[in-house]
């Protein structure tokens, strides 16, 4: 069962400045990678407090579950635990990582409406209690391997959001069949306490919140129709970044919650299941050019990182690119590149795969073989997603740990 809400204690990092997450990066390739010149990611730990702080102070009524999958480098969920957050799985082994950092079972949700039967199995042995259905098929397998998990009842919602990624065909029972769910779940005695939904990763219209939760609100009222104990936990799962449209997103979620869930007793839990919001913006990705030509007046570069790896996203969405370019530190020109002209350039991966091009059209000033870029807001689905295709091991990436300690 979900445990109390998240507490945050004041901490005293807070997150470099550009400037000094450079002369950080410039400090690494100088001190552990000028031989090898291998790309490596920096995790401001600063920017991860203040990503807390940001959540807690715009929606301290609702209690972030990060979702693993986004990253699960673990200085990252370390820095995560450490500062009170739960935590959504999906699989045995996240939930695993996540019990070695010391966190409860009870701040886990095990979030993946259809699994494994080995891993129910595990989820009762060690006392995972709260999971996601959202079929007759998933109830079944509760009711024979985890009879006492509380279930959360996963719906399908409208997709209004214009986010990049839906869930809904994948994801969800659909409004006229969560009667029948509920239902089932009456007759297997699993206990239902509670309604997810997704509106999708990447959203961009926030009035899908009052949709998702209005939806919500109609299931609640359902299960108190057919009987069933009082439910007391929503989860209005993911969908945030951070920036200006978190704020937006925190006040549509206010709003409807407001107007559907008003005076809730105590007791009542809302979760939500942020993946993206808090992992993206503290990792920055540092890689070395490893070629260079000129190619119809493009200057065409490589880079010792790709789509193959860490940059696997850009398959999908290339608008969020921030790249910025270092001179090689070792040698005798200066690193700034600033107020140097540019020029139209590609930016290829480094695998044999012809797709493996990272960035074209860019602006970059004229650089050589061993000048770096740098590229910011790099944690979301990025060395998750990534493979060791061709031999060049996204696994094998290090991390550096950075930290201000301004106050």
């Amino acid at each position: 069962m979900v445990g109390p809400a998240m507490v945050t204690e004041k901490r005293v990092a807070t997150p470099l400045s550009r400037d000094e997450l450079i002369d950080f990066m410039q400090s690494v390739i100088l001190n552990e990678q000028q031989e090898e010149m291998d790309p490596f990611y920096v995790l401001d730990l600063g920017v991860i407090n203040s990503l807390v702080d940001t959540w807690t102070r715009n929606l301290p009524m609702v209690q972030p579950f990060y979702a693993v999958k986004c990253n699960p480098n673990p200085a990252f969920l370390k820095e995560m635990a450490a500062l009170g957050t739960g935590f959504d799985c999906a699989s045995r082994a996240e939930i695993e990582t996540i019990l070695s950092l010391g966190v409860s079972p009870d701040q886990i949700v095990f979030a993946n409406t259809c699994k494994p039967e080995s891993h129910i199995k595990y989820a009762a042995k060690i006392g995972v209690n709260l999971t996601t259905f959202d079929s007759k098929g998933e109830l079944e397998k509760i009711k024979k391997w985890h009879p006492k998990c509380a279930l959360l009842i996963r719906i399908k919602i409208p997709e209004t959001s214009g986010a990049t990624f839906q869930f809904g065909s994948k994801f969800g029972a659909l409004p006229e069949e969560i009667v029948s769910l509920l239902q089932a779940a009456q007759a297997a005695h699993p206990k239902v306490v509670g309604v997810s939904f997704h509106i999708g990763s990447r959203a961009i219209n926030f009035r899908a919140f009052e949709d998702a939760i209005a939806a919500a609100k109609t299931t609640f009222e359902a299960a108190t129709q057919l009987g069933l104990p009082k439910m007391h936990i929503l989860d209005i799962g993911g969908g945030f970044t951070s920036g200006p449209k978190f704020i937006e997103a925190a006040s549509a979620v206010k709003v409807a919650l407001q107007k559907y869930f008003p005076n809730e007793p105590a007791g009542f839990t809302i979760i939500a299941e942020p993946g993206r919001f808090f992992a993206n913006t503290p990792f920055t990705l540092a890689t070395n050019i490893i070629g260079k030509r000129v190619r119809d007046g493009i200057k065409e570069y490589w880079i010792n990182d790709g789509i193959s790896g860490s940059m696997n996203f850009l398959k999908y969405d290339h608008d969020d690119v921030i790249c910025t370019p270092l001179a090689n530190c070792s040698s005798n020109k200066t690193t700034s590149f600033k107020g140097l002209k540019t020029y139209d350039s590609k930016v290829f991966g480094p695998t044999c795969d012809p797709h493996d091009t990272v960035l074209e059209g860019y602006q970059l000033p004229e650089l050589d073989v061993n000048d770096w870029l740098i590229f910011h807001n790099m944690g979301a689905y990025t060395s998750s997603r990534g493979n060791d295709f061709n031999g060049f091991k996204t696994s094998a990436i290090p991390t550096y740990l950075a930290k201000s300690n301004k106050k």
